[in-house]
């Protein structure tokens, strides 16, 4: 079984979500998608999660029940939708001065709340021209104070530098990286984001060490998602 994921950024509205999700379901419903799918719609456009071939999930979230944290959600808004499984340490967050450490707490909060945390890592073109070795050690550092023995943890391999880019790591940059790190993840499911498009899913999916595929732009609209699925087998 792959894990084939949306991540709707800040993109569509409460309206547009349900219609997406309605038609996702409907899609899942007549077709034998052997795969975990997974939706994370933005904060304003949470639904109740309650489709029955796939899950919804929060892009984001912060590490209180609830409290004075003006702008953030916390666990009593997203008990609301009954949603479980959350993002964290994109790299669009780390950008917004998320550090290694506020991460890790927001993991070590989240797991003891029994979530999905599919966890991001991703290193930048800097970094990765200074070699492998080099890119996995910065990889290795996005790891540090996360729980690996932690059951429901999903690992996303996410090279910045692809991300939106419209270029995706070559075959072989995916399978050098992830080969590596499942030296250090072992059976935690591991997923490659970057670029992923219908034209590249089965491809990508077929490398060993890959899990599935956590989408960007190429999921948000119906059909170009549907695709990625259809081509996922």
């Amino acid at each position: 079984m792959k894990i084939i994921a949306s991540n709707f950024k800040t993109n569509h509205t409460r309206k547009s979500t349900q219609e997406f999700c309605d038609a996702l379901e409907s899609f899942l419903s007549h077709k034998s998608i052997p795969h975990k799918v997974a939706v994370f719609p933005p904060s304003t456009a949470l639904l109740e999660n309650a489709f029955k071939h796939f899950s919804i999930g929060a892009q984001n979230a912060y590490f209180v029940q609830n409290g004075s944290f003006t702008g953030e959600i916390g666990l009593e808004q997203l008990e609301e939708f009954s949603i479980q499984t959350l993002l964290i340490g994109h790299s669009e967050r780390r950008f917004l001065g998320e550090c290694q450490e506020f991460c890790a707490q927001k993991f070590a909060y989240f797991a003891k709340q029994n979530f999905e945390i599919f966890y991001c890592i991703g290193e930048s073109l800097n970094t990765k021209n200074q070699g492998l070795d080099s890119t996995l050690a910065f990889l290795e550092s996005q790891l540090q104070g996360i729980d690996l023995s932690y059951p429901k943890l999903i690992v996303a391999y996410e090279p910045i530098w692809a991300i939106g880019s419209g270029v995706s790591a070559t075959l072989d940059e995916i399978t050098q990286v992830h080969t590596r790190l499942k030296q250090k993840l072992g059976k935690i499911p591991l997923l490659y984001g970057g670029s992923v498009k219908p034209q590249n899913t089965s491809e990508i999916l077929s490398l060993n060490g890959v899990d599935g595929v956590l989408v960007g732009s190429a999921s948000w609209e119906i059909e170009s998602f549907c695709q990625i699925l259809e081509n996922s087998f």
